[in-house]
């Protein structure tokens, strides 16, 4: 048994530490559709890979990225609202990504694990690909992370500075579609940005700073990755659902936690 829940268990973790801080800049901007949009393009780029035959992953990463420049590029277009355009992007991926899938009758295709994930897969070799990625994306991150959060916080004034928030807002976009091309894997096309958004709403009530926020954020999705791996252990019940509804569950206590003056 914990040779199946180690590499799931590390796998998870990593994806979770990298993803909260860009959930806060999400929560920040309020560009949580978005993170929404990129996860459902995961399965257009799984069923693109069927097709093609090459990597999983790397279809996964490579329409995500596609996707991620096109609507950075479009985003700020007058003639098409921008939440119009990412509802768009976002039923038309999932939807051709579902077509792609299913006429591949010459391939056994497992679709729930595409649509929830399936971390229990995880093996001991994928880890330091899964490591190695993530790895990059957090170095980015912490490099950029002041200019990040006064981009996210206000762009107007981000701008009247002198930050260059067109190329911030670009690299927060590839970062994002990177973690969640990996994300796939942890819960699933369906519930990427549950796992980017919930542990950082779950940590913006007991957070002093934007640092202190992203550090909870972490932490809250660290616990939400070991209580979705116990609960399947225990009950036998799917992981990536798991994940997101002990995020949640920390998101209710977050809220009903007494407030210090």
């Amino acid at each position: 048994m914990w040779d199946i829940l180690w590499p799931a268990w590390l796998g998870g973790s990593l994806t979770a530490l990298t993803a909260a801080p860009l959930g806060c800049l999400l929560v920040w901007r309020r560009l949580a559709y978005f993170g929404d949009t990129l996860a459902h393009a995961t399965l257009l780029g799984a069923g693109l890979s069927l097709w093609f035959h090459v990597p999983v992953w790397g279809g996964v990463v490579a329409v995500c990225l596609l996707l991620a420049l096109g609507l950075a590029l479009m985003l700020d277009r007058d003639d098409v609202p921008s939440d119009a355009l990412l509802s768009l992007f976002s039923a038309t991926t999932l939807s051709a990504g579902l077509i792609a899938v299913s006429l591949r009758d010459d391939v056994r295709v497992d679709l729930l694990a595409y649509l929830f994930g399936d971390l229990l897969s995880v093996t001991p070799a994928e880890v330091p690909v899964l490591g190695g990625g993530l790895g990059v994306v957090a170095l980015a991150v912490i490099v950029a992370w002041k200019p990040l959060v006064r981009a996210a916080i206000d762009e107007d004034l981000a701008a009247v500075e002198g930050l260059p928030v067109v190329r911030l807002r670009l690299l927060l976009l590839l970062l994002l579609a990177l973690v969640v091309a990996v994300a796939m894997k942890v819960v699933g096309s369906l519930l990427i940005t549950a796992l980017l958004v919930i542990p950082a709403l779950a940590a913006r009530p007991l957070a002093r700073g934007p640092g202190t926020m992203a550090l909870l954020a972490a932490l809250n999705g660290l616990l939400a990755v070991g209580g979705g791996l116990l609960a399947s252990v225990w009950w036998d019940t799917p992981v990536g659902p798991g994940v997101v509804v002990a995020a949640t569950t920390l998101f209710v206590a977050a809220r009903l936690a007494p407030r210090r003056a």
